[in-house]
């Protein structure tokens, strides 16, 4: 007797296979993880696992995807969020983009080696992503040249791999060096 799985079954399993798959990425890298490093995390059979990816590549870009491409939506919502200052906005896009992000794979044993694999193993969705993110700093700096900058020099806070509190800090400062924040009323010249 053949089980036919519901819509949210099937997107809970897999939600269940990405997060395993992110994990084992994250912690072994994509060339140590194997399908079945992630079916059993996952609590599936590798079987199971053919039937929703049809390779380790396949589920590489899934969890890119789940990552990094699903938060653009908010991200372009925090960039045209029309009560908040230039620098507001500009540091709830980074968040949202690379803080968050950041700090789910800062601290792993693979963490600095996922982005670059992904940029390797998907350079479609990585171009998307920057141009998103692009397009989003823009249209709160003004230009696309400062935007392009900006997005340059936040790549390079991530070079020594930092604590997520001093990735916080230090865009906090970039952010404000290229968007001000605005001096509180009623404060001193």
């Amino acid at each position: 007797m053949v089980t036919t799985m519901t819509e949210d079954e099937t997107a809970a399993r897999r939600a269940k296979i990405l997060l395993a798959a992110r994990w084992c990425f994250l912690n072994f890298g994509f060339a140590k993880t194997s399908f079945e490093d992630i079916a059993r995390r996952a609590h599936l059979s590798r079987t199971l696992l053919y039937r929703v990816f049809k390779d380790k590549e396949d589920i590489f870009k899934a969890v890119f995807v789940d990552l990094l491409v699903s938060r653009h939506p908010l991200a372009m919502q925090a960039a045209n969020t029309p009560d908040r200052t230039p620098y507001e906005r500009l540091l709830d896009v980074c968040r949202v983009m690379v803080i968050e992000p950041w700090a789910e794979m800062a601290g792993t044993p693979m963490g600095g080696e996922f982005l670059a694999a992904c940029e390797r193993i998907d350079p479609e969705t990585d171009a998307l992503h920057r141009k998103v993110a692009l397009r989003c700093v823009a249209s709160i700096l003004g230009d696309e040249a400062s935007a392009e900058v900006f997005l340059l020099a936040l790549d390079g806070l991530l070079a020594d791999e930092p604590k997520t509190a001093v990735l916080e800090k230090r865009t906090e400062l970039l952010a404000a060096r290229f968007a001000p924040p605005a001096k509180a009323k009623g404060a001193r010249k």
